[in-house]
């Protein structure tokens, strides 16, 4: 019995491991074929929220070293200013952006303050964008919270619809105008598989009858989804694009929510680091719609892995995703 047992454990972590490599030498393969042209994103400006940790810190370094100027909006300025210095070292080991003859041209890092769970702080970051920055070349809705605990933002909002969906919702709108005079532009929308299991109850959009912090984030998802279809309807002919993407399951402080018994911590550990991608990895689609020119044109589509993939029916419904745009617009007071 205890061979047996025991057998079965080797064979079970050989099986991780096999799998590990293949993702590891996956993600390498993928990695060069993105890599490169250390220049070609030089000139252009990206606003990347949320860019202090995981999936933004990662595209913010990536987009870095390929020449962007690049802006992190961040709800916390100490943490933000703080990643900030972590990335100018990892990027510019010499000491900066145009230090020494390997530089390749990398860009620039700017911080800004961004809470949106706020829509005053939303609007008074757009209104400082506006101000100050003469050209936005790409605009990355990353940022997001993920299964917490039943709560509002500023404004009374449930709080992963407010942030994943209403904050970037009226931080694009507020944006489009310096968009579209730095045509062509693109704009980027992070949301998730797990937009699946999400459905848009316009009855309920502030969850007060019933809460399932699950749901409520798949529905946030979805929400990406929908208002990513009908803003590249609205788009056309314009030259501002805009695509959605899942970046897949990543190893990122976006389950902090998420209680994993002390026991089973190790088990998991070994899991995601056999299973789930790394921050670098799974940046790799944001970073292919921000600077590729394969998708030079392409608007209103969902790629994972970078490539396009199919989406549910549900969330291809243009009767409900111009309804969703047409009350969010009144939730964020674009329309009174």
């Amino acid at each position: 019995m205890a061979a047996g047992t025991a057998a079965a454990l080797l064979a079970a972590l050989g099986g991780i491991l096999w799998l590990a490599a293949r993702r590891f030498v996956g993600s390498s393969v993928q990695r060069l074929h993105q890599g490169g042209d250390s220049g070609l994103m030089r000139g252009k400006t990206v606003l990347i929220t949320g860019a202090n940790s995981g999936l933004g810190r990662a595209t913010a370094a990536e987009l870095l070293r390929l020449g962007a100027r690049v802006i992190m909006g961040c709800r916390d300025r100490e943490r933000a200013e703080e990643a900030a210095g972590q990335l100018r070292r990892e990027v510019w080991p010499t000491g900066g952006p145009d230090s020494g003859p390997t530089s390749g041209g990398a860009g620039e890092l700017v911080v800004k303050e961004l809470d949106l769970s706020s829509l005053s702080s939303v609007r008074s970051f757009c209104q400082e964008m506006l101000q100050e920055e003469p050209r936005l070349d790409v605009l990355i809705n990353n940022a997001g919270v993920f299964q917490c605990p039943y709560m509002k933002t500023e404004d009374g909002f449930e709080m992963q619809f407010g942030v994943n969906h209403l904050g970037h919702f009226l931080l694009t709108n507020l944006l489009l105008g310096l968009l579209k005079s730095s045509a062509p532009s693109r704009i980027v929308v992070v949301s998730s598989k797990l937009y699946k299991y999400g459905d848009i109850n316009f009855e309920d959009l502030n969850s007060e009858q019933s809460y399932n912090k699950s749901f409520c984030y798949s529905r946030s998802k979805l929400a990406n989804i929908l208002f990513t279809r009908e803003l590249a309807r609205r788009l056309e002919g314009t030259s501002v694009t805009v695509n959605v993407l899942h970046p897949g399951i990543v190893q990122t402080n976006l389950g902090r929510h998420i209680h994993i018994p002390l026991l089973l911590r190790p088990l998991f550990n070994l899991v995601s680091w056999a299973f789930f991608k790394t921050p670098e990895e799974g940046a790799q689609t944001a970073v292919y719609l921000a600077s590729s020119p394969e998708v030079e044109g392409v608007s209103g589509k969902y790629f994972g892995d970078c490539k396009e993939e199919e989406l549910l029916p549900k969330a291809m419904d243009e009767s409900v995703a111009r309804k969703l745009w047409d009350i969010s617009e009144v939730m964020v007071g674009i329309l009174k």
